[in-house]
């Protein structure tokens, strides 16, 4: 299964589009559960697309590891990580890691909170109510991350991507356009 997800993003690659994603899944008829690791695979035999989560579960993960995980793939693949933090559309994490399903919003709040935080800053205080504070610890995001770093200048937000904005890197907008 692995094989053929490497080959569907060579041929992403090969054929000019623009970004391929991999989604995080914690069941057995699918095949990442640690898109980081996938998307560091694809990193290394494609040249040019963007490489995307499609979605990070942030309610279930420690937002400094998923930074430092995205910010090392960046650096690894010359820049084209993004994340797409979000809570997915399947629960089967929550009770997988620990989390219950009642606090579904405040922990994709709180930990959201704390991920746009160590964006901003290598340096971070942070206290929140679903994990131990952060106290002004130094190096809270990856090693030789340059701020303002690549990551911040993608679409990781509260809202996603500004309205409209289907532009690849360049600039040009692409449109596949499907045989059927």
């Amino acid at each position: 299964r692995m094989g053929e997800v490497l080959a569907a993003a060579r041929l992403t690659d090969e054929v000019g589009l623009s970004v391929y994603g991999v989604g995080e899944h914690h069941r057995l008829d699918m095949a990442a559960a640690s898109p980081a690791v996938v998307l560091a695979a694809i990193g290394a035999v494609t040249r040019t697309i963007r490489l995307t989560s499609t979605v990070t579960i942030l309610p279930t993960l420690d937002p400094v590891r998923v930074y430092q995980q995205y910010a090392t793939l960046d650096l690894l693949s010359g820049g084209r990580a993004e994340i797409m933090a979000g809570r997915g559309s399947f629960t089967e994490s929550f009770p997988l890691f620990g989390y219950d399903l009642r606090d579904y919003d405040a922990l994709f709040a709180e930990k959201l909170e704390l991920l746009l935080a160590i964006r901003e800053d290598a340096t971070v205080h942070w206290k929140g109510g679903h994990r131990p504070a952060i106290a002004g610890q130094f190096g809270v995001g990856a090693p030789d991350v340059e701020r303002p770093n690549r990551m911040r200048e993608r679409r990781l937000s509260r809202l996603g991507p500004p309205p409209g904005d289907e532009r690849d890197r360049g600039g040009e907008r692409r449109r596949v356009n499907h045989p059927d």
